[in-house]
């Protein structure tokens, strides 16, 4: 069968290539190729080498999704309506804490010792359960709330997005090996807690520092305060374990949140009443037993503190005590946290309750 001659034509005829738009080869005024080339440190080629010598813009108009440093077009589509000043999103450790996040990952299936787990007395083992019930409660609220916040960060302050990026794994791990230690020794996850009020006032800020003040620095704080006692109410080396590795990703989330409101107070000191309002509206609802450091918010995980931290039921009292101990180191770490920050004067004005857990101040 013949061809066509139309298609036989086509066959040989070459088509017009499409005139290609090469302008991004051209540097544009205000815009220079760096030529200054990133070589890797003693650490690696971490973010601290790769920014060395680039500015942060204080305000940033961006709303699309134009990394910063690149080159921007006209008539982008808007992507977001994003915070507009480094100040409102900024902590000066961002990069060094997600360079250690990414470094120090582990495993709850392979990190944890799980064969050290032994058969426990009902009290402890039940005490166990319902502080990782608690726990694992926590952890969720942990990691929603900066996801809520990753759509609103400039992609300018780029850094900020990869930290709580890294939070959120970190709470994900937590919620997950906490879970995992209920069930490992046949215990289960026992009751909700009531501090779904105070819980919820995290998800509910208005604003990315309020979230940050209630959730790194208070929050996040009284729960890694938890942590480093965790090794003392542990019954085995596997919640030992697990406490010491929780412990190390919760110390990042709390040196973000701190130097993030230092960052605050010291570029929009203007906000220092408002961020005694933040802290105001979560420090009441902890309500503490000044006799016995129990809270109307966290009963039955302060009663797990107590059998654990006395060896069982039959030590109440020695329970007790040191759970007060707990409380005071709770809040004293807390007001440290406060002092970095710059916001010395919160010893003055911290709920009364709170307050007589506190220590005098050092000369």
């Amino acid at each position: 069968m013949a061809i066509s001659p139309d298609v036989l034509e086509k066959l040989t005829t070459e088509e017009d290539l499409p005139e290609l738009d090469l302008s991004w080869l051209n540097p544009q005024d205000g815009h220079k190729v760096t030529a200054t080339r990133v070589r890797p440190g003693r650490r690696g080629l971490t973010l601290d080498e790769v920014e060395a010598g680039r500015e942060v813009p204080e305000h940033s108009i961006n709303y699309s999704l134009r990394p910063r440093d690149a080159r921007g077009r006209d008539n982008v589509p808007r992507a977001g309506m994003y915070y507009p000043s480094k100040s409102d999103t900024w902590s000066e450790n961002s990069r060094l804490l997600y360079e250690e996040a990414v470094q120090r990952q582990w495993s709850s299936a392979t990190d944890i010792p799980w064969n050290t787990i032994e058969p426990l007395p009902d009290d402890l083992e039940r005490a166990m359960c319902q502080l990782c019930t608690f726990l694992t409660e926590v952890e969720f609220i942990a990691g929603d709330a900066p996801g809520q916040w990753l759509p609103k960060i400039n992609p300018d302050y780029y850094e900020t997005k990869l930290f709580l990026l890294t939070q959120i794994m970190d709470e994900a791990r937590h919620l997950d090996v906490f879970r995992k230690r209920a069930l490992a020794n046949g215990g289960g996850l026992l009751s909700e807690g009531q501090s779904g009020p105070a819980l919820r006032s995290i998800l509910d800020a208005k604003d990315f520092t309020e979230m940050s003040a209630i959730m790194h620095v208070f929050a996040e704080g009284f729960v890694q305060s938890l942590f480093r006692t965790g090794e003392y109410i542990s019954q085995n080396e596997a919640e030992k374990t697990i406490y010491r590795l929780c412990a190390q990703d919760e110390s990042r989330h709390l040196g973000f949140g701190v130097m993030h409101l230092k960052y605050v107070v010291e570029s929009q000191p203007w906000r220092r009443e408002e961020l005694h309002h933040y802290l105001d509206q979560v420090e009441g609802p902890l309500s503490l037993d000044i006799q016995f450091g129990t809270s109307a918010a966290t009963p039955f995980f302060d009663e797990a503190i107590i059998i654990l931290a006395g060896g069982g039921r039959k030590n109440i009292d020695v329970g007790v005590q040191r759970l007060l101990a707990v409380r005071r180191r709770q809040i004293n770490e807390y007001m440290h946290r406060l002092d970095v920050a710059g916001l010395p004067e919160r010893r003055d004005r911290m709920n009364v309750v709170l307050k007589a857990f506190l220590d005098p101040p050092a000369n």
